[in-house]
């Protein structure tokens, strides 16, 4: 895009909220309906199809007009007992929020921590599972701050030999941008939500759940309501939510999964995969380092290390006037890092103009 040409809109590299097709800002345009009427529960019934499609599992797929916060507030609650403990794997700030999360809901939380940029090992994992029996491990599989994803299946075998003891995992900044099979894996309650990798505006969650997980909720006394399981599911049943969902993002999420569905859930997976490859070679080629260590980059989010001194704040400024934007370093990465969303409808020719630009500005 010439630096000339006024761009109509700023399209978003950054983790959330993403760049959005026109389309789908559109079908959130659609006449309102009441929802508890039958048009809604025919609604509620198609994008439940979608969701298991995308989520490879033929059990449930609860809805919840929340943040993928919300609906880690919900396996928290339920999931755990309260003479029981969860443990949380931890590295980054949103993976350490999470265990906080828990603390916050009385839950008696124990921690694996890696250090920011690292990934807890598998071997750390099986080595704390000897020590003490919990009710469930919860892990972020793709830490958005720092961009490291988890070895999912490896730390899913090691806690397959402790039936107790539930998978949680938060999905939030890869779940559609990776493929995530549910039932194969035996995943538990794997969360995520609208405004990442599913390439739709924020507002609405979705948590693929297992009768397991019902069954352990049905043992915990005190589940809150706004995010009860049982709650949820005796409303699924019915096609419907407990409380007024937002009606016009899911109208909007039934387009977004025809188009998903459309492109090919594996060829979705392998577009993000071949951004991240670009955004990585770009990384080398120009002096950056990847702040995520080797073998456990992200496929939806480079969290680069700003090795070359780049003012980012004065780099966004300049990305601005040529229509796109990144995303400085999450926290306490602030400026040490940036980060570069590859992820939701992005295309590997979108990424090619950022990298380009960013080069431009560097040299300039």
């Amino acid at each position: 895009m010439a630096d000339t040409v006024k761009p109509d809109h700023i399209r978003l590299f950054i983790p959330g909220p993403v760049e959005v097709r026109k389309e789908i800002l559109e079908a959130q345009g659609q006449w309102m309906i009441g929802h508890r009427s039958a048009d809604f529960e025919a609604l509620f019934t198609t994008v439940q199809g979608k969701l298991r499609q995308a989520f490879f599992t033929q059990s449930r797929v609860y809805v919840s007009t929340s943040s993928g916060t919300g609906l880690w507030e919900a396996a928290s609650r339920n999931c755990i007992r309260d003479d029981r403990r969860v443990l949380h794997l931890v590295n980054g700030a949103f993976s350490e929020r999470w265990a906080y999360v828990s603390k916050a809901n009385g839950k008696q939380v124990d921690v694996i921590e890696a250090e920011w940029g690292k990934s807890v090992k598998p071997e750390q994992l099986a080595e704390q599972l000897k020590k003490q029996s919990y009710d469930a491990v919860a892990l972020v599989l793709n830490e958005t701050s720092t961009g490291v994803k988890a070895p999912l299946e490896e730390m899913v075998g090691i806690i397959k030999q402790y039936p107790d003891t539930l998978i949680l995992v938060d999905a939030v900044s890869i779940f559609g941008g990776y493929k995530i099979d549910v039932d194969r894996l035996g995943l538990d309650f794997v969360l995520t939500s609208t405004q990442k990798a599913m390439g739709l505006p924020p507002g609405l969650a979705f948590a693929a759940s297992s009768d397991a997980v019902l069954a352990r909720a049905k043992q915990v006394s005190n589940r809150g309501y706004y995010f009860d399981l049982v709650e949820l599911e005796a409303f699924l049943v019915k096609n419907n939510t407990p409380t007024t969902p937002n009606i016009s993002l899911m109208f909007a999420t039934d387009k977004q999964l025809d188009y998903m569905l459309a492109e090919g859930l594996e060829n979705r997976f392998a577009r993000h995969q071949k951004m991240a490859e670009m955004t990585r070679d770009w990384v080398q080629e120009n002096g950056f380092a990847m702040f995520s260590e080797e073998g456990y980059h992200s496929p939806t989010v480079s969290t680069i290390a700003n090795t070359r001194n780049v003012d980012v704040k004065a780099l966004n400024k300049y990305l601005k006037g040529r229509g796109m934007i990144l995303s400085d370093g999450y926290g306490k990465l602030k400026d040490k890092t940036f980060r570069i969303a590859h992820m939701a409808d992005l295309t590997p020719t979108d990424v090619t103009e950022l990298l380009t630009a960013i080069g431009d500005c560097i040299k300039g």
